[in-house]
C-alpha cells in the first residue's frame, strides 16, 4: 500500500484507525504479547491460578553427537527435485508391486486394497466421490 493510499483511506475511514493497536484500544481481556498461550485463568479478587494442563511441555530428542546444526540459512540454495505427482507416485510405489504379483499370477482385481485402493470413501473426513470430487 502506497503512502497516499495509505493517507487516504486514514481520512475517509477515519484516523483512529490507522493508529497503532495496543492494549489501551482493545478489550479488557486484549494483552498485547507476542502471541504466546496463557498458562491459566483469573479467578476472583484478580489472583492468578495455573493450570497445570495449558502448561506447554516440549519434548527435546537428546542430540549429543549429531552432526547437523538446527539453523538453515536463507542462503542454501533451492531443492532441485519437483514435487511429487499422484502419478509419479503410483509408478513408484503401487506398480511395481502390481507387476510383481502379476509375474507371478497371484494377481487379483478383486482384492485392490492390498496396493493400498479403498473402493469406498466411507468414514473419510474429506468424501472425493461425487460431491467434493476434484475437477
Amino acid at each position: 500500500m502506497g503512502f497516499l493510499t495509505g493517507v487516504t483511506r486514514g481520512l475517509v475511514r477515519g484516523a483512529d484507525r490507522m493508529s497503532k493497536w495496543t492494549s489501551k484500544r482493545g478489550p479488557r481481556t486484549f494483552y498485547k504479547s507476542r502471541g504466546a498461550k496463557g498458562t491459566g485463568v483469573r479467578a476472583p479478587g484478580r489472583k492468578f491460578v495455573m493450570i497445570k494442563e495449558m502448561v506447554p511441555e516440549f519434548v527435546v530428542p537428546d542430540l549429543t553427537g549429531f552432526k547437523l546444526k538446527p539453523y538453515v540459512s536463507y542462503r542454501a540454495p533451492a531443492g532441485t527435485e519437483t514435487p511429487l505427482t499422484a502419478r509419479q507416485l503410483f509408478r513408484e510405489v503401487v506398480a511395481p508391486a502390481i507387476e510383481k504379483d502379476f509375474r507371478e499370477g497371484t494377481f487379483d482385481p478383486d482384492k485392490l486394497e492390498k496396493y493400498g485402493f479403498e473402493p469406498t470413501q466411507e468414514g473419510k473426513l474429506f468424501q472425493l466421490y461425487p460431491k467434493n470430487f476434484p475437477r
